[in-house]
């Protein structure tokens, strides 16, 4: 049932979406956004290295490689960026398309008979999940689906496991660092997951895509709520409900699925960004400080 067309679409697309929410609340609020841009495409170079090592284009070698590619990238920003000669986005912007281009480089070189090229890791096909089928426990399932679905799982038990440090280290290093939480590492391991969950959404809805559910849905819960837990839950909301009405806008215009589902994160912007401004509008009318300054009275 799972291998259906039509489930293994819409589930596929929701464990991404959920997945990338999860992690990029906490990337949204470091303000550090521009990172999963840098990570999604340098996991091309991290896949091209394990296909020359392995010869296999998917499997935990291929995670593996794309999430040390992706804090490779990480980690030459920020020492490109200690070293004050240059800025954040500059760094950014001088990182990821070197690794992005050797990336390509060792494709075109060395798997050119593979499915696999850059065109595939980038928007991806989540319309053809369902093609490509194991089976687990005599159950049929899309391998898609089942890498996000173990990808989200463990994204899950890092985020409950280290809820409190990762707080720490996203809103107050300093402390976290004085308290012997270790940031730095705690920084990267999230990186690291980010670049796994990449790797594993890139035959579903490609890392360009992958961005979208890593931004925008957090960016969306946190005009809406500033408590964390709150926030998090909200963007997972946002992006598990962004894959159906995606599909069924993709099935009515009769155009890409993956772009779709991503595309209907927009309204949910706008519909936040709409509220709050009301909402502010409405706590700086004189009427309403006197009658909230009464009521606190």
């Amino acid at each position: 049932m799972l291998a259906e067309p039509t489930i293994a679409i819409l589930v596929t697309g929701m464990l991404v979406g959920i997945s990338a929410a999860l992690l990029g609340s906490f990337l949204v609020l470091r303000g550090n956004s521009m990172l999963a841009d840098a990570i999604s495409h340098s996991i091309l170079f991290g896949i091209a290295v394990a296909w020359m090592l392995t010869g296999e284009t998917s499997g935990p070698i291929q995670i593996a490689g794309a999430a040390l590619s992706g804090v490779l990238a990480v980690f030459l920003i920020e020492t490109l960026t200690r070293t004050r000669r240059l800025r954040d986005d500059a760094a950014t912007g001088l990182v990821f398309p070197a690794l992005f281009s050797a990336g390509v480089v060792l494709i075109n070189i060395t798997a050119r008979d593979v499915h696999l090229d850059e065109h595939t890791v980038l928007l991806g096909e989540v319309g053809f999940v369902w093609l490509d089928t194991v089976i687990l426990l005599g159950v049929e399932l899309p391998r898609a689906m089942l890498a996000t679905g173990v990808m989200l799982v463990v994204d899950a038990i890092f985020v409950l496991a280290f809820y409190k440090a990762l707080k720490l280290a996203t809103f107050d290093p300093d402390l976290a660092r004085a308290l012997g939480l270790a940031p730095g590492v705690i920084f990267y391991a999230h990186l690291a997951l980010l670049s796994g969950s990449a790797v594993a959404a890139f035959d579903a809805v490609g890392v360009v895509l992958f961005i979208t559910f890593v931004v925008v849905p957090p960016a969306t819960a946190y005009l809406l709520s500033q408590r964390l837990v709150t926030l998090i839950v909200l963007a997972m909301l946002i992006a598990a409900t962004s894959a159906p009405l995606g599909y069924a806008l993709a099935i009515w215009l009769d155009v890409s699925i993956g772009g779709s589902m991503a595309l209907a994160n927009g309204p949910f912007l706008m519909l936040a960004y709409g509220w709050r401004q009301w909402r502010d509008r409405r706590r700086s009318q004189p009427g309403a400080r006197v009658q909230s300054a009464s009521t606190s009275a």
